[in-house]
C-alpha cells in the first residue's frame, strides 16, 4: 500500500509506490510531484527513442524549484541509488575517482521511476551503448547556444540560423530544440563512422569558424566575460564524457518547461519563447515528434504508436495523466 499522498501503479508489469504526489514542485504554477510524473508517463512513447541505451545523469530536486530556481538541496546523481529495483536497466562506467553505475531508461516504467525520485532532469552523451555494455561511437552532434547578458532569445535564434547554414553545406541536416532554460540545442544525425573525438572537433571548428565571421555576435570561448551580448556555441558537449539534456526532458527552472523540439519556423518568430510541459503534451498529440529522424528506430519499434493522453495520476482533476495502455492504478 502506498504512503498517504501516494498511489501504488503498475507501469509495464512493475508495481511502483508512488509518493508525496500532491507536493508542489514548481511554486511558480503550482505543478506538483503528480503533475511532473505524469508528463513523464506521457511523453515516454516519444522520450524513451531518445533515452534508448544512453546512461542517464540526473538532476534531482526532492523539494522542488523554489522562488529562483536555484534552492538547497539540489544535486546532480550519476550513481544508482541503494534501493534501485533490480529490473531497472544499468551499465557501468569507469571514472577515474571510481565506477558509476548508470540507469538505462528503454521504458516508460524506468521514467516514472526517476520522476517518482524528482529527477526532473534527464542529462545524456550523444553515444549509446550496446547490449553488451560497449560504448558506441557518436550518432549525433550538438551545439549548445547559450545567450550571453543581453542577448534574447530570437537573436539566439538568428545565430542557429547561420550554425544550421554550415551544417547543411556540411550535408549535415539540423534539428533545434529551445533548451528549456535560456538557449538552442541544434542537433545533427551522425552514422556513426567517427570518433566522440572527431565529432568534437567538428563541432569546435564550426564555432570558431562563426565566431570569426560574426566576432561581436558570437563567441567560441568558454570565458563567462567573453559572452556578454554575444551566444556562446557550446562545441564541448560532444566530448563523450559531458552530457545534454535529453530532449523533451523537464528543467528545473521557475517554470515546468521542457527541452522542446522546435520548426525552423518558430524559430524565425521574434516572440519565439521556451514551452512549458502541458505545451509540449499537446503539439506530440498534434504532430509526433519533431525530432524523429534521431530518435532510435529499435526503440520506436519495441514502443509502437503511443500518443500522451490526459488520465488523472495524481489525484487532482486535469492533471496531464500517462498514455493510454501501459499504466495501472490501484487506491
Amino acid at each position: 500500500m502506498a504512503a498517504a499522498g501516494g498511489r501504488q501503479v503498475t507501469v509495464d508489469g512493475h508495481p511502483l509506490a508512488l509518493t508525496n504526489l500532491d507536493k508542489v514542485l514548481y511554486p511558480a504554477t503550482g505543478t506538483t510531484k503528480g503533475e511532473v510524473i505524469a508528463y513523464y508517463a506521457a511523453i515516454g512513447a516519444v522520450l524513451v527513442p531518445h533515452l534508448w541505451q544512453r546512461p542517464i545523469t540526473r538532476k534531482r530536486w526532492p523539494d522542488g524549484v523554489g522562488e529562483d530556481g536555484d534552492p538547497p538541496g539540489v544535486f546532480f546523481a550519476k550513481n544508482l541509488p541503494k534501493g534501485t529495483p533490480d529490473w531497472v536497466r544499468r551499465y557501468t562506467i569507469e571514472h577515474s575517482e571510481g565506477s558509476n553505475d548508470y540507469p538505462i531508461a528503454n521504458d516508460i516504467a524506468t521514467l516514472v521511476w526517476l520522476a517518482q525520485l524528482a529527477a526532473l532532469e534527464l542529462h545524456v552523451p550523444q553515444w549509446r551503448f550496446t547490449d553488451d555494455g560497449t560504448s558506441l561511437p557518436p550518432d549525433r552532434l550538438v551545439l549548445d547556444l547559450d545567450p550571453g547578458e543581453g542577448v534574447s532569445l530570437a537573436a539566439c535564434a538568428e545565430v542557429a540560423g547561420w550554425v544550421r547554414e554550415v551544417l547543411d553545406g556540411a550535408g549535415l541536416p539540423s534539428h533545434p530544440v529551445t533548451s528549456g532554460s535560456k538557449g538552442i540545442h541544434l542537433y545533427a544525425r551522425l552514422d556513426g563512422s567517427i570518433t566522440t573525438e572527431d565529432a568534437t572537433n567538428l563541432a569546435r571548428e564550426l564555432a570558431e569558424a562563426l565566431q570569426a565571421a560574426h566576432p561581436d555576435r558570437v563567441t567560441a570561448v568558454m570565458r563567462r566575460a567573453d559572452r556578454a551580448g554575444r551566444v556562446f556555441l557550446d562545441w564541448s558537449q560532444n566530448n563523450g564524457n559531458k552530457t545534454t539534456i535529453a530532449p523533451y526532458s523537464l528543467r528545473g527552472r521557475t517554470r515546468p518547461w521542457v527541452a522542446a523540439p522546435r520548426t525552423w519556423e518558430e524559430l524565425a518568430d521574434p516572440d519565439l519563447r521556451q514551452l512549458e510541459f502541458d505545451e509540449v503534451l499537446s503539439r506530440i498529440a498534434d504532430s509526433g515528434d519533431l525530432l524523429a529522424a534521431l530518435a532510435s528506430p529499435e526503440a520506436v519499434a519495441a514502443l509502437g504508436d503511443v500518443r500522451p493522453s490526459l488520465a488523472d495520476l495524481s489525484g487532482e482533476p486535469g492533471a496531464p495523466g500517462p498514455a493510454a495502455g501501459p499504466v495501472a492504478t490501484s487506491p
